[in-house]
């Protein structure tokens, strides 16, 4: 019976982790890990990302939580101020099954460049 259990429970990590592994990449992107610039807002109920040259709005993931750590340490009265911040990150295709659904697309950050609350002269003004 245990040991029924235990492949029941490794199949269901090893489906996880093949579902997790096939995600979609966005339409042009082939997932690679790349530098982004844009504006950051984070709180409660929102982790919102907005690519400074294209205009495009993501979801960010946060996949070592440094770039929360990093906005919370600015110490904003309110939540949801926007900071400029550059990232190294990949962009996958949003769950239509949770909050990330209301994006098409998730920002996958994997390390922090840059946080700023100076937001640089051009196109994310």
């Amino acid at each position: 019976m245990m040991h029924t259990k235990k492949i029941t429970l490794l199949s269901i990590v090893l489906a996880l982790a093949v579902i997790a592994c096939n995600r979609t990449p966005v339409e042009g992107d082939n997932s690679e890990v790349k530098v982004i610039k844009g504006l950051y807002s984070y709180g409660p109920e929102l982790r919102a990302f907005t690519d400074c040259d294209e205009g495009r709005e993501y979801w960010v993931a946060d996949s070592a939580k440094t770039l929360e750590l990093a906005y919370n340490e600015l110490n904003f009265e309110k939540p949801y101020v926007p900071v400029y911040i550059e990232v190294e990150a990949r962009v996958v295709k949003s769950d239509s099954s949770t909050v990330t659904a209301n994006f098409d697309s998730t920002l996958v950050v994997t390390k922090v460049l840059k946080v700023t609350t100076e937001i640089p002269d051009g196109p994310c003004n």
